[in-house]
């Protein structure tokens, strides 16, 4: 039976294992030590390696992996330097990983980094640092007018579409969240719900698209009360809803 487990790793980051009760694929394994403890304890031998972006925090473990397991292939994108990468991905690209099971879709999803893909699955997508539980990833490389792209792509997914980013960014995401739309009944609740979660020790991710539709303010910034909620804040004017994503990127780069 196929299943997707997180590998903690460093303070706050997962790696995602996706696997059958044989094989396993790794999704952005910045280090190999939590991997390969994982890998023993379950049993399972890697097949795959996929990449969302190139920074160290989910590429630094790729060496260390290969050379413990063989000629893993590794999949990442091609626009961006990744360490032993064996399969360039761009815009519609497909993967299919036959020890798991599974396919993927490659979407390009620039924002965060200038070469970030997602690998889009049935049911379920792998965003690394584009989307956030209720946040998206700081803008490194790219525009806002990219990164808000790059989010309305993935909020257009089926409402039961799981998301798994590659950090438990999620309750301090939600103290931002409540600063721009503190009225927002869904967000409050969610809010309850992430803290009773974290109290329990369990991770905040996965979460269904469409709950980030409802609480999300990155994928709300085109409406008008989140651009009034940006426009004071940053005290200038907002005109349309890029302007009003970057307002509130900016807002949240400084929010304590």
């Amino acid at each position: 039976m196929f299943q997707i487990d997180p590998i903690p790793a460093f303070a706050d980051n997962y790696i995602w294992a996706l696997h059958t009760a044989e094989h396993c694929a790794i999704v952005d394994p910045g280090d190999a030590t939590p991997v390969i403890k994982w890998l023993d304890a379950h049993r399972l031998l890697l097949s795959a390696i996929l990449i969302t972006h190139h920074h160290a925090d989910h590429v630094g473990g790729i060496a260390d992996l290969r050379r413990r397991y063989g000629d893993v292939p590794v999949y990442g994108p091609a626009a961006e330097k990744i360490p032993e990468r064996t399969v360039a991905l761009r815009e519609g690209d497909h993967v299919a990983i036959a020890e798991i099971g599974k396919a993927f879709t490659v979407w390009e999803v620039p924002g965060h980094t200038l070469g970030h893909i997602a690998f889009i699955a049935d049911g379920f997508a792998l965003v690394g640092d584009t989307l956030f539980a209720a946040g998206c990833g700081r803008l490194f490389e790219g525009t806002p007018a990219q990164m808000h792209h790059s989010l309305a792509r993935l909020a257009a997914l089926p409402d039961a579409t799981q998301i798994y980013c590659t950090h438990e960014y999620t309750l301090s995401n939600l103290r931002f969240a409540l600063a721009v739309e503190p009225e927002n009944d869904a967000l409050v609740q969610r809010a309850f719900d992430a803290e009773a979660t974290r109290a329990r020790g369990i991770p905040t991710v996965p979460f269904a698209i469409a709950i980030e539709r409802e609480t999300n303010p990155f994928l709300r910034a085109h409406l008008p009360a989140l651009a009034v909620a940006a426009a004071s804040h940053m005290r200038r004017p907002i005109s349309n809803a890029v302007a009003s994503f970057a307002a509130l990127r900016e807002w949240k780069n400084n929010f304590q």
